[in-house]
């Protein structure tokens, strides 16, 4: 494949690759791309300024008119939905399939977007005074701060995006300095759009390139109401703390470390397509990755037995060839962070099949990893951390609450599944006594959520939502507005004020 020709198709030339502290590699083979520079902290400053000007044009635009706006961006998408998804593949290390499903999660949220741009609706609530009206409105709050991680690099980013222009927001975006090329590719597809669209206000969508200090700064800035992060939970914290300082609001999607349990009544040949994917999709660096598997003891042997004979079978290598199901880890942090997790393990009784280096001859500068099952006594400290590689711990469990129990029994509360075929059992599961996650699936995997719902999750995953359902309601400020139509001024909770 030649990148340069792929990034052409995507507007981004040798000029824009061509100076800058910071370094583009591929994970693939460790071979770098190209270099972009970091912005300062003056740069961030004046890109937020340039957005806020750009708020105070964009909020008197109706939402429908900016709807269209999201609308021609999906047709961009759709146009470049090939050439986009080879480049998240080629910076992120995903599966073609896997690169190609982003770019179209990009253009699902662009339809949705599209039909909420005519559905931003406020109530009309009962007043207790006579002649009076009382509703509810909904307006644009400001500039929206957006930093993504490497391993959904656009299409989380999109989720934030496409809602803040419908609801009438610029963005402001810190991608991962791991997955900058992405960024500039949408950056470009959006000015495509723009251009099309036509009067489009100057700073409406910026991207600034850099590390923890670019996104210090525009958390720390007062002119960024909102802010959506997504990444570990020790950087959300941070984020969080800086942002709740000054009275801000933030948006955390942070760490999963996420459970299926498998019940004695599971469709055992569901399942075991279902962990695959789960477990070892995208290397195991999704959020919503399965992590633990807690399985009755009735059943636990066999199944490890079969999932070992499926993980030895997987097809690892270049993830743009096809056939291939697994692709490399970012880079060797997070190849070093497997290993340590797997001595871990060990050293607390698991037993660990799987996680060696693998392809190191043909791939030197790229970390390709076997997937690893690690069968544990108990649910462990190590367990209770997520590591973000193909790490899959399992757990014996006797009774239905004891394996519900053990799935919230760690700080994160992402995404969690059950397969039964049991209706008490499923209906427990999603029930106020069930699993603690902002995402509880029955007879699916964890992962794979669709745009239509609301993604996000409780305890240490940080609490917010993006994408579906009435999240776009995080980019907006509420007014409560009561119209007095009478030639009265009764007061409420029938106070008497007489002069």
């Amino acid at each position: 494949m030649d990148a340069a020709a792929l990034l052409k198709r995507l507007d981004i030339s040798s000029g824009d690759l061509s100076r800058g502290d910071l370094s583009c590699r591929s994970p693939i083979d460790g071979a770098e791309i190209g270099h972009l520079a970091s912005a300062t902290p003056a740069d961030v400053k004046a890109a937020i300024d340039k957005a806020h000007a750009a708020f105070l044009a964009w909020r008197k635009v109706p939402a429908p008119r900016r709807g269209e706006l999201v609308r021609l961006f999906g047709e961009e998408l759709r146009q470049a939905k090939d050439d986009l998804g080879m480049l998240v593949t080629l910076e992120a290390g995903k599966i073609v399939q896997e690169g190609l499903g982003e770019v179209q999660e990009m253009i699902d949220i662009c339809d949705f977007a599209v039909g909420l741009s005519r559905q931003l609706y406020g109530l009309t609530i009962a007043s207790e005074r006579p002649g009076h009206r009382m509703m509810e409105t909904w307006h644009p709050i400001g500039v929206c701060g957006v930093i993504s991680a490497f391993n959904f690099p656009v299409a989380v980013w999109s989720w934030n995006a496409a809602l803040a222009i419908v609801c009438g927001d610029p963005v402001v975006w810190k991608p991962s300095e791991k997955t900058s090329l992405t960024a500039l590719a949408c950056s470009k597809l959006f000015e495509r759009a723009a251009k099309k669209f036509g009067g489009v206000p100057d700073g409406l969508l910026t991207v600034i390139f850099g590390g923890v200090e670019v996104g210090k700064a525009m958390v720390e800035n007062p002119k960024v109401p909102v802010v959506s992060a997504t990444g570990s939970t020790r950087m959300g914290k941070a984020v969080a703390e800086v942002v709740a300082r000054r009275l801000g609001r933030s948006i955390l999607e942070l760490g999963g470390n996420n459970a299926m349990i498998v019940a004695p009544s599971a469709d055992q040949e569901l399942a075991v397509r279902a962990i695959l994917f789960s477990a070892v999709g995208t290397a195991g660096q999704r959020c919503t990755t399965l992590r633990r598997l807690i399985v009755h003891e009735s059943l636990h042997d066999g199944l490890v037995d079969r999932l070992k004979k499926a993980y030895a079978s997987v097809r690892i290598g270049d993830p743009r060839e096809q056939g291939t199901l697994i692709g490399p880890l970012i880079d060797k942090a997070a190849f070093d962070g497997m290993q340590s997790a797997l001595d871990k393990a060990k050293s607390e009784g698991g037993q660990v099949f799987g996680g060696e280096r693998q392809l190191e001859n043909q791939f030197p500068g790229g970390y390709y990893v076997r997937p690893s099952l690690a069968a544990m006594p108990r649910q462990t400290d190590t367990m209770r951390h997520e590591t973000f590689a193909p790490i899959l711990y399992t757990l014996k469990y006797r009774e239905f609450e004891e394996a519900v129990a053990l799935n919230n029994d760690v700080p994160q509360g992402l995404a969690s599944s059950a397969f039964t075929t049991d209706v008490r059992e499923a209906e427990a599961f999603v029930s106020a006594i069930g699993s603690d996650c902002g995402i509880a699936n029955v007879n699916i995997g964890p992962s794979g959520a669709e745009i239509g719902g609301a993604f996000g999750g409780e305890k240490e995953t940080g609490g917010g939502r993006e994408s579906g359902s009435d999240a776009w309601k995080a980019y907006m400020r509420r007014a409560t507005n009561t119209i007095n139509y009478s030639r009265e001024l009764p007061l409420a909770q029938g106070i008497k004020f007489e002069i």
